[in-house]
């Protein structure tokens, strides 16, 4: 089994571990790549249901499976911008499409408050018996191109 996960945003690909965030760059929340987005757009990496959704907008995670997730964190420490520059186009429990528009924001309001707009894309708990592939590509445009990709050992 192969799931393919695409960039949810159109941008530079970084390793998790040069992310300015201990949580994401030692992995606590999980493993994955960042993005530092072009444009103030975020989509669906995958297809599935939103399973999470902050009310700041910063965050959302899309349930590809039963067993799998995928967590897409807008910025860094942006959740101290209480939803100022974010606009959701998609609410808990709803369906996507890979590709789909799920989140909007803006990148110069962000960077002006002080935040940074790498963006890690992350497989929390990830089931054992899983491996991630992760994309070498340096950049990768949103909805298009293949990020993760997940396979079974």
């Amino acid at each position: 089994m192969k799931l393919e996960i695409l960039a949810p945003f159109t941008g530079r690909v970084l390793p998790i571990e040069e992310v300015a965030d201990p949580v994401f760059a030692e992995k606590m929340v999980g493993d994955g790549l960042a993005i530092e987005p072009a444009e103030g757009v975020g989509v669906a990496p995958a297809a599935g249901k939103v399973a999470v959704f902050h009310s700041a907008g910063h965050a959302f995670a899309v349930q590809v499976t039963p067993e799998i997730g995928v967590l897409v964190h807008v910025g860094l420490n942006t959740v101290q911008m209480k939803g100022q520059g974010f606009s959701r186009l998609a609410e808990k429990d709803h369906d996507v499409k890979a590709g789909q528009e799920v989140v909007r924001f803006d990148i110069p309001a962000i960077k002006a408050a002080g935040y940074s707009v790498v963006s890690p894309v992350i497989l929390p708990d990830l089931p054992s018996g899983y491996r991630i592939e992760k994309t070498t590509a340096t950049s990768v445009r949103a909805g298009q191109d293949v990020l993760l990709t997940i396979v079974r050992a």
